[in-house]
């Protein structure tokens, strides 16, 4: 199971959360984008830039390219399967009102608004994940990807993790299926992660492990370098 927090606890008022900055998109695969999206930058000349030393790369699809995740055990034969697809990732936009209006009830004492550290900006990365296995499952991207900016990878704080499990509370009480909580074979549901990267800096790719994390006691997990930039 995900090792988010159950609740969201470091929310303030509805009010003060409707402020937070988060970010736009930078992945659409062009340079063109919304109004107000990060124009995509240009692409790493690595084109292993942003996977772990050592990883096996298993694919590297593009934004909207569906790709599959087999996830084994070491104590069972059961093997778990996902088909998740990158939808986009976000920088220098607000994160979603309602999310965080959502949130804030959910609390009782108001905390102060979150913000990113110093220097570093939200990026808030969707993802639709379908079960193609035999049996009930979960999978959430908080311990298993990172957002990288050439070869340097960014992981999510817990106060990260926090923020996008906000996101799969919201979006499960809207009805959608929660992945990070387990779903039936043919289900699906949106995931999210929210991670910080440096002010100013664009995303280039996304790694995300075969795995519910990036190593295990086998060493580095294998997994798919997603690319959020145009390629020659």
């Amino acid at each position: 199971m995900s090792s988010r927090g159950s609740t969201f606890a470091a929310f303030g008022t509805a009010a003060a959360l409707l402020t937070l900055t988060a970010c736009s998109s930078a992945t659409t695969g062009t340079a063109s984008g919304p109004p107000g999206a990060v124009p995509a930058a240009a692409a790493t000349s690595s084109p292993d830039a942003g996977a772990p030393p050592g990883a096996e790369i298993l694919g590297r699809p593009g934004v909207g390219e569906p790709f599959k995740l087999t996830i084994g055990y070491t104590d069972t034969p059961k093997l778990d399967e996902f088909e998740v697809t990158v939808g986009e990732v976000r920088c220098g936009e607000p994160l979603d009102p309602k999310v965080l209006a959502h949130a804030a009830d959910s609390v009782t004492v108001p905390s102060p608004t979150p913000t990113p550290e110093d220097g570093k900006q939200f990026c808030v990365v969707t993802m639709e994940v379908l079960n193609t296995g035999k049996g009930e499952a979960d999978w959430s991207a908080d311990g298993a990807s990172t957002l990288n900016v050439d070869d340097t990878a960014y992981s999510p704080t817990q106060s990260d993790n926090d923020l996008a499990k906000a996101y799969e509370e919201y979006r499960s009480d809207q009805g959608e299926a929660d992945p990070s909580s387990g779903i039936n074979p043919g289900s699906k549901g949106p995931e999210h992660g929210i991670l910080q990267i440096p002010a100013g800096d664009r995303p280039t790719t996304l790694w995300v492990a075969s795995a519910h994390l990036l190593e295990t006691i086998n060493g580095v997990e294998p997994g798919y370098l997603v690319q959020l930039t145009p390629t020659d």
